[in-house]
């Protein structure tokens, strides 16, 4: 019978696979299923864990954590398993089934809004928002967390709020409005060059036509956005969900009375704001005083 535990002393590598929420029912069976379709075609082909192991160059122990549903395989060990066991293709065909399963189930959920938006309003006081963040800043601000984030758990949030990025090469392209406090291009979150970067990346989003950047400069007197962040997301079918900092508990929310309190607020603040050209051109000044 083979071991269903780590040989003793032996290390793996992190970076094949992360660890199953436990919390998230819907992404732990998806993983579990995975994980036995894994296991029966290793058994298949008459290979013992370790064997497997060996040629797919990862650790025995991972392989059992896999197959066991703890543990979710990345698309590159799908793609060597694949390999490994002459399964033409469908072994690898399973990377789609565990993709999402792979990022928290809050953040899928936002994902899957994003998606499927067809308008985005966002205003943000502290940070930029996720969708507008480079690689190396998102890495910055989960390395800020209290407690500490592990290093594999900032990864995979990293990895995840760069997932949701794809919403910027969706055909037809959704109407992406940001709005951010003057304060957030000058905070250098990982360092000046790292700042150096976001504000390079900001003037390249901002180029794209169904994307506006704008900025809101600190000496405004008036400003309707002093209660915090907030976002709306526009759907085909006439609906909407929205969300501010300052109300309703910071839920998300869809009842039209609440909805029409977050819309009116992102209207001011896009009015107080200054225009997406002058945006830009903000955005210019900083990045050359950066």
């Amino acid at each position: 019978m083979e071991r269903s535990t780590e040989a003793e002393g032996e290390r793996e590598p992190e970076e094949p696979g992360w660890e199953v929420d436990p919390e998230d029912e819907q992404g732990a069976a998806i993983v579990a299923f995975v994980g036995r379709q894994l296991r029966a075609r290793r058994e298949a082909a008459g290979m013992r864990a370790a064997e497997f192991a060996a040629a797919m160059g990862y650790g025995e122990g991972l392989v059992y954590k896999v197959e066991g549903g703890t543990r979710i395989p990345r698309a590159e060990y799908l793609d060597k398993a694949d390999e490994v066991l002459g399964a033409g293709g469908s072994v690898a065909a399973m990377k789609g089934d565990v993709a999402e399963a792979r990022y928290p189930k809050r953040v899928r959920d936002l994902a899957r809004m994003e998606a499927q938006a067809v308008e985005l309003t966002a205003y943000g006081n502290h940070n930029l928002h996720g969708l507008l963040q480079t690689r190396e800043y998102a890495r910055a601000l989960f390395a800020m967390r209290r407690p500490a984030l592990e290093q594999e758990r900032m990864e995979q949030l990293v990895a995840a709020r760069l997932a949701r990025q794809s919403v910027f090469e969706r055909k037809p392209a959704p109407a992406l409005n940001f709005v951010q406090e003057e304060v957030t291009l000058r905070r250098p979150v990982g360092g000046k060059l790292v700042l150096r970067r976001q504000l390079e990346r900001l003037l390249e989003l901002a180029e794209l036509r169904a994307v506006e950047i704008q900025v809101m400069p600190t000496a405004r007197e008036d400003h309707a956005g002093m209660s915090g962040e907030m976002q709306v997301l526009k759907f085909r079918d006439g609906t909407a969900v929205g969300r501010s900092e300052g109300e309703f508990g910071s839920r998300p929310v869809s009842e039209l009375k609440q909805l029409r309190i977050i819309e009116l607020r992102c209207g001011i603040i896009r009015a107080q704001a200054l225009a997406p050209g002058e945006s830009k051109a903000f955005i210019e000044q900083v990045l050359g005083e950066t």
